[in-house]
């Protein structure tokens, strides 16, 4: 997948713990902990709100874009 979550990263310069960030934001620590990994295929803007909103950052903070290498047709 192109998109990378960097939630860990942020956590990590604002010294957020998981339990923190989830008693803030009002999730499951295992569903923030899929978020975080990256093991999700979506997130609800919902809840990506709460996690900027406890964080004091922005969406593209947390998430990045990065164009997937095309394979050669022959490999197809």
């Amino acid at each position: 997948m192109a998109i990378i979550l960097r939630l860990d990263r942020v956590m990590a310069d604002r010294k957020m713990s998981l339990n923190e960030l989830s008693a803030r934001v009002g999730i499951a620590n295992v569903n923030l902990s899929k978020i975080k990994t990256g093991k999700v295929s979506a997130i609800r803007f919902s809840t990506l709100d709460a996690i900027c909103d406890a964080l004091d950052c922005q969406p593209g903070d947390i998430l990045e874009y990065r164009r997937e290498e095309k394979k050669p047709e022959s490999e197809g």
